[in-house]
């Protein structure tokens, strides 16, 4: 997959230095993988909530931090649309950022 764009978490991670490492992976498995399907991304993220219009929302780090994303299937495009604490996840809208 082409996900669009480290800078976001490299911004976030750079705040927040405990998220480097689980965020620094997920970039890594999600740039090899091949995602055509949210049932694909379940099989490997159990733990991800697949919402409508093609967004997923990751825990990351023991579900300190969320990763909310806008996948293209098609076109084999993340796009990161969040990354916060948990407790600033609350305040947005998943399905609509």
């Amino acid at each position: 997959m082409r996900v669009i764009s480290k800078k976001t978490l490299r911004e976030f991670w750079d705040v927040e230095p405990e998220a480097e490492r689980p965020l620094r992976a997920w970039y890594a498995e999600a740039k090899k993988a091949e995602w055509k399907t949210p049932a694909d991304v379940k099989a490997k993220y159990r733990n991800a909530s697949v919402l409508k219009g093609g967004r997923i929302v990751f825990n990351i780090h023991g579900n300190l931090f969320r990763l909310v994303v806008k996948v293209q299937y098609d076109f084999g495009i993340v796009y990161i649309r969040f990354v916060g604490r948990h407790t600033d996840y609350d305040n947005i809208d998943a399905e609509n950022i």
